[in-house]
């Protein structure tokens, strides 16, 4: 989980370019909508009303809208995953705070299992992902989840380098009235406890809290889910992503803790889909105890991925498939 920065710096090491322009229709013809260019070279917009929503899901066929967008008001873009509950709590808390912001910037929910060019464009490498566009270019936020002090300080610090920048507009959006959530019930201590270690970056406490909610109670499905996301962040952050990747690519199928590193990773990033996909492989090359300890990891990842996930389905059959 990185740390929320003190200062923001408008040119991120990330490249959008090849996102933020439409591709042409099949067999050529004019390019997309006008709206729909890439990044600018500098901001349009040195304020006023845009009519635009607080709040919206961006794809890749919607990104370069995005970007244009960029040049008018500030656009924060929350990358997460569906199965994911912390994707699901840092994406509940900036629409809460996208409203209370007045529209002073639009929030975008992407879908990284659903867009992986937006999600290898901005560098994911897990999830949640707060990222901003200003003006067409990059600005890292933070990963994982932080509580909301530290989030509000992050986006006035937006809010004011994007002002510096020309960049000052308002979704019109805004106007309309944010329904309160309606209160949920108070979470089991323990559950509570894992939240609260999450949110100050203490995976292992957090993993050691959903453990006694298990020993306490075995029918507990939300926290043996959760332990099992937790277990592949650990897993997926002990190293260097992009170098356990690639170790993992140049090795065999039959290394099984290299492509199993590797597995983790690709889960933890969205990719939900070449991480089973490798864990497959490996089922496949393998006998004996190496092949079991491939299955059982893979039975793992279903349970984090979601077990009605259509790549975790597809993956169901195939390793039935491998073993019989």
């Amino acid at each position: 989980m990185s740390q929320p920065p003190s200062h923001l710096n408008l040119h991120g090491a990330v490249d959008l370019s090849s996102l933020a322009r439409p591709a042409a229709p099949a067999g050529g013809g004019a390019p997309g909508p006008a709206g729909a260019r890439g990044p600018a070279s500098a901001p349009t917009g040195a304020g006023g009303a845009i009519d635009a929503p607080v709040v919206v899901d961006v794809t890749q066929e919607t990104f370069a809208e995005t970007v244009q967008l960029s040049t008018q008001v500030p656009v924060v873009l929350v990358l997460g995953a569906s199965w994911a509950e912390p994707s699901t709590q840092l994406g509940d808390l900036l629409e809460r705070l996208a409203g209370e912001y007045g529209g002073r910037f639009q929030l975008g929910r992407v879908d990284v299992e659903a867009n992986p060019q937006i999600a290898a464009a901005f560098q994911v490498q897990s999830v949640p992902t707060a990222v901003a566009v200003i003006g067409g270019q990059p600005v890292p936020l933070f990963q994982g989840v932080y509580p909301e002090a530290q989030v509000r300080q992050v986006l006035d610090e937006l809010l004011r380098v994007a002002a510096q920048s020309g960049v000052a507009g308002v979704v019109s959006g805004a106007v309309e009235e944010v329904e309160e959530a309606p209160e949920e019930p108070p979470l089991p201590p323990l559950h509570a406890e894992a939240l609260d270690a999450i949110d100050r970056g203490d995976l292992p406490a957090a993993a050691d809290a959903y453990r006694r909610a298990i020993e306490e109670n075995p029918a507990d499905e939300e926290a043996k889910a959760a332990l099992g996301q937790v277990e592949l962040m650990i897993r997926a952050s002990a190293d260097d992503p992009a170098a356990v990747v690639a170790a993992a690519d140049a090795a065999p199928a039959t290394d099984v803790a290299a492509q199993l590193g590797a597995a983790d990773v690709e889960i933890a990033s969205g990719q939900a889909s070449a991480g089973l996909e490798r864990v497959l492989r490996v089922v496949r090359a393998t006998r004996d105890e190496d092949r079991e300890t491939a299955r059982l990891r893979l039975l793992e990842l279903f349970e984090v991925v979601g077990p009605t996930a259509p790549e975790v389905m597809t993956a169901r059959r195939a390793l039935a498939s491998a073993l019989y």
